[in-house]
């Protein structure tokens, strides 16, 4: 196999991989992050899971639940590449987390379990990393458990995510005796004996060769129906040459036409070297992306990957460590040198930068430099959030920063030491800090402190992150989900008339509008004008707009956000001496106050996609506890061994599942869930 050897390249950024592993909870990204890690040589110890040895696995709460909670980066070399690897939270409490990865990577390795194949948390990433244009490949893992089957979760690829499965690799034995694999591509067997410290690399067994044949056509055909190189080739009657399929492949993987499937054992050491070397040969480096595209002073604007260019970086993660705060950060263009001055884009705020640290999960190294393409941690912002642009002072540029989920769970908090008040604040500031996807808010009704996330998991790792990091005891509330209101039916011609008169100039707006439900598209809220002959001037049409958003804040029914509405401006009227953008603004806002009060209304709840695993003799009890908490069944399957019911479940019918769950099953079921919007209540 490769090794870690030096090779000569015209670009070092050619060498550079940044790469993101990604998969549904257990199944088991973060054992193939520690072989690919052990492998590189970039650890000499090999970390296990439940054990709680990894090195990507560092803190206390994810050595004691066993689960990934916070994305962890590490690099390593390979065959003369650099690696950059993040390896992601599996739960669906943490897909922020995914999102702000992805938003900074170049290609992912999706690794999925070889008995379950695709898994809805699998589904969401892989929604995820479309949505950011990442390349991908595959990464079928426990094939040497029982009723592991390569072509069915290749099967289960091909049906659920919608993409083409190119499986460039055929299992030599089954289950218990797995033992190794015919690489299609180059057509030569890769064994790994129990114990080897590498796999022996030979011929195709003969038992083999007629299926091994068979797979390498049925591929060669597969990738001529979507590549022209393949397709003149394989028309011309000629078998594809390894390096033509390699870059044919390749091409494939960058275009995101098709995804290449491995398979493997990372926990057994089998299967991670093709893995690696798949992931140097077919995903891209820095250079292989389009430059990053930004907003300067003078409008759209993009950075190649270039060192030499100005200076810009995303900000994707904050960590506030004993030793300091350490900002994440992945450099797009430009280079970074200990003791720069570099520009927040966004607050106009210039930070220095004290150190540059190599980072290995809770381990780092310092660095003089930085150069684009490099992901690396500062030291030195004091205020730069997740989303944030770094870049030179002489050229600033602001970067698309990832989107932030809206949290849907919260819980009250207090101190239990009237004392820790002041601490339990500031201790749930910096949490919220760190993670965009937690909001701390003072209710105003009760005062009560209230922390809000993305589930009962995210709220509890949260709250045990406080006692632990900061010694403040605290006791939490029941958790509460968070309600929408929406527009069931409108109303038309709404008029509002604003006028103000306090000494000197005055306030008046006169709207008309229409409110009407809206359910097409991702838009929660449209807001257009039909106003012609210039009756309301295009500024003010604007700050109407921004009033009405100011009114979706708060909804008649209970206060709660409101959502899924279209707003129609029809007519107005304007003064001479006292019409103004906040007039127009205020008259916006309060217009669409007193419509939503003459509209039908309806209450909307978050609801979840719940995926429940159990042996056949609880099939029963499942769906009646189901049932019980308000669940749609939607699908029923039989899979090796056991039941999977999905269901779609009201969130706040959800507190508490996992004991019941147990209970009623024995303790042999298990559970996902994945968020499914709103539904109403």
């Amino acid at each position: 196999m490769r090794s870690t050897r030096t090779r000569q390249t015209a670009n070092p950024l050619a060498t550079v991989r940044n790469i993101g592993i990604l998969a549904h909870v257990d199944a088991g990204k973060t054992t193939v992050t520690e072989r690919v890690l052990y492998l590189t040589g970039a650890t000499h110890k090999r970390g296990e899971v439940h054990d709680g040895t990894t090195v990507t696995d560092f803190d206390p709460q994810e050595r004691d639940r066993g689960i990934t909670i916070f994305a962890a980066a590490v690099s390593c070399d390979w065959d003369g590449h650099r690696i950059n690897l993040i390896d992601t939270p599996g739960h669906v409490d943490f897909a922020d987390e995914v999102e702000r990865s992805l938003r900074v990577l170049d290609g992912a390795v999706a690794v999925f379990d070889a008995v379950a194949g695709v898994e809805p948390q699998s589904e969401s990433v892989w929604r995820q990393a479309d949505r950011h244009g990442v390349p991908r490949i595959a990464f079928v893992n426990k094939l040497d458990r029982a009723g592991a089957d390569l072509d069915a979760a290749a099967d289960s690829i091909r049906r659920r995510l919608h993409t083409v499965p190119l499986v460039v690799q055929l299992p030599i034995g089954r289950e218990d005796g797995f033992t190794g694999v015919v690489d299609l591509v180059a057509m030569r067997a890769l064994v790994w004996a129990d114990g080897a410290a590498a796999c022996t690399e030979g011929d195709v067994p003969p038992e083999l060769r007629d299926e091994a044949a068979r797979r390498r056509r049925l591929l060669e055909e597969t990738v001529a129906e979507l590549h022209p190189a393949a397709l003149e080739e394989f028309c011309a009657g000629r078998a594809l040459t390894p390096e033509t399929l390699t870059a044919v492949l390749r091409d494939l993987t960058r275009g995101g036409e098709a995804v290449v499937v491995l398979c493997g054992s990372a926990y057994r050491n089998r299967g991670v070297e093709p893995l690696l070397d798949a992931v140097t040969a077919y995903l891209p480096s820095p250079l292989d992306v389009p430059a990053v595209r930004g907003r300067a002073a003078d409008g759209p604007a993009e950075r190649p990957a270039d060192p030499a260019a100005p200076f810009a970086g995303l900000v994707f993660k904050v960590n506030a460590t004993a030793t300091g705060r350490l900002t994440f950060l992945r450099i797009y263009s430009g280079t970074l040198r200990k003791g720069d001055t570099v520009l927040d884009a966004g607050t106009r705020r210039t930070e220095r930068v004290g150190r540059i640290l190599r980072v290995q999960a809770d381990r780092h190294a310092e660095a003089e430099q930085a150069v684009a393409g490099d992901i690396v941690a500062v030291v030195g912002p004091k205020a730069a959030r997740p989303g944030a642009t770094l870049c030179a002072p002489g050229a600033p540029l602001v970067l698309e920063p990832p989107q932030v989920a809206e949290p849907v769970v919260s819980v009250a908090v207090e101190a239990a030491l009237s004392a820790d008040t002041e601490r339990l604040v500031g201790a749930l500031a910096r949490l919220a800090e760190e993670d965009p996807s937690l909001a701390v808010r003072t209710d105003a009704e009760t005062g009560q402190l209230v922390l809000a996330g993305m589930g009962e998991l995210h709220l509890e790792v949260a709250v045990e992150k406080v006692r632990i990091d900061h010694g403040i005891r605290v006791a939490v509330g029941r958790p509460q989900v968070s309600y929408r209101e929406t527009v069931r039916r409108g109303v038309t011609g709404h008029v509002h008339r604003h006028v103000k008169q306090d000494g000197g100039a005055g306030q008046y707006a006169h709207v008309v509008i229409d409110v009407a439900p809206h359910d097409g598209g991702e838009e929660d809220f449209v807001f257009a004008s039909t106003v012609t002959g210039g009756r309301v001037p295009r500024e003010y049409v604007r700050a109407v707009a921004d009033g009405c958003r100011d009114a979706l804040v708060e909804g008649p029914l209970g206060g709660h956000p409101v959502t899924g509405l279209r707003v129609v401006l029809t007519d107005g009227a304007t003064h001479p001496k006292d019409s103004s953008e906040l007039a127009f603004r205020t008259a916006g806002r309060d217009a669409l106050r007193a419509a939503l009060r003459s509209c039908e209304l309806g209450l909307l709840e978050p609801v979840v996609e719940v995926t429940v695993t159990t042996p056949d003799d609880f099939v029963g009890a499942v769906l009646g506890d189901l049932a019980a908490r308000r669940g749609r069944v939607s699908a029923q399957r039989s899979v090796p061994g056991a039941s999977e019911v999905a269901a779609t479940v009201p969130l706040a019918e959800l507190f508490g599942y996992a004991g019941s769950l147990r209970s009623r099953t024995q303790g042999r079921a298990t559970f996902t869930t994945r968020s499914a919007g709103h539904a109403p209540v």
